[in-house]
């Protein structure tokens, strides 16, 4: 994997360098001259541990779904564990190697395995002055509809207080039946603050812009917008063993296979045989 080039992309105050060869994750995010991002010094690292570094791409499904032979619709979805706590988590494409289409376009290909749908994921990564835009696409290449969902997951550097502008919560990303809850307490992130340690749980139906950032030490600020026509909702992680903060842009909820049984919110979407899916996220950069 060393061996692999990054691909950078920079313009004004802003430089992304993506790495192809794992899952064409941002490896760094460099804004007014700041790491935002957790890199760690050897781009290596994030093949060896694929969750905790830089910023990774979630598809075909994000969050966990379980990792148990489960009929969908005359399909059998078994896809392997790959987390501590035996579920499946963040799809199929976060540590693959992606092809690099042109300066700022990756795609891959994958499916047909454990996931008994074929499909496509791309990517385009661009900056315009101090705003960063990461478009991601799924496209359904099996005859019959998949469940389908995408998401990106930085884990940003700490000190980091942030704003999210939503009014309900799952309260736990871990518990296959939380419901859903008014904001209030440790959850209730509507006014600025810095981020309590611990968080792990999913805020729906964010407005615009939906998160409000800023590393205090540093005086960078940066506004999220999400699009997407299948939905959105933000996760942040918050573990106080690392020195970062997840803050997730996902098409769906935690479970979002058994949602989708069910016909449960927050689910992951149908994708018709041929149709495409996609998410934008756009960070805007300040500094005062």
């Amino acid at each position: 994997m060393s061996a692999d080039p990054l691909l950078t992309i920079a313009e004004g105050p802003i430089e992304v360098e993506l790495l192809p060869a794992v899952g064409a994750r941002l490896h760094r995010l460099r804004a007014f001259g700041h790491d935002l991002l957790r890199t760690p010094e050897d781009p290596g690292e994030h093949a060896r541990d694929p969750f905790r570094w830089g910023a990774y791409l979630m598809a075909p499904w994000c969050n966990r779904i379980a990792a148990t032979r489960t009929n969908v619709r005359g399909k059998t979805v078994s896809v392997p564990s790959n987390f501590p706590d035996g579920t499946a988590i963040h799809g199929q494409v976060y540590d693959a190697r992606w092809a690099v289409e042109s300066d700022d376009a990756l795609a891959i290909t994958a499916g047909g395995d454990g996931w008994p749908w074929r499909y496509r994921c791309s990517l385009r990564v661009t900056v315009v002055d101090a705003v960063l835009t990461v478009d991601q696409s799924l496209t359904n290449l099996a005859d019959t509809a998949m469940p389908s969902g995408l998401g990106l997951h930085p884990w940003f550097r700490r000190p980091l207080d942030l704003a999210l502008h939503a009014d309900a919560v799952l309260p736990s990303n871990l518990d296959p039946d939380a419901s859903v809850e008014t904001v209030s307490g440790s959850f209730d992130l509507r006014a600025i603050h810095s981020v309590p340690d611990d968080l792990d749980a999913t805020w729906l139906a964010p407005r615009n812009p939906a998160v409000q950032l800023r590393w205090p030490e540093i005086g960078v600020t940066a506004r999220m917008r999400v699009r997407s026509a299948a939905g959105a909702c933000i996760v942040v992680a918050s573990p106080s063993s690392l020195d970062a903060v997840a803050v997730e842009p996902q098409t769906h909820a935690p479970q979002g296979l058994r949602r989708f049984l069910r016909g449960e919110p927050g689910a992951l979407q149908a994708l018709e045989p041929g149709a495409t899916m996609g998410l934008t996220t756009e960070l805007a950069f300040e500094v005062p």
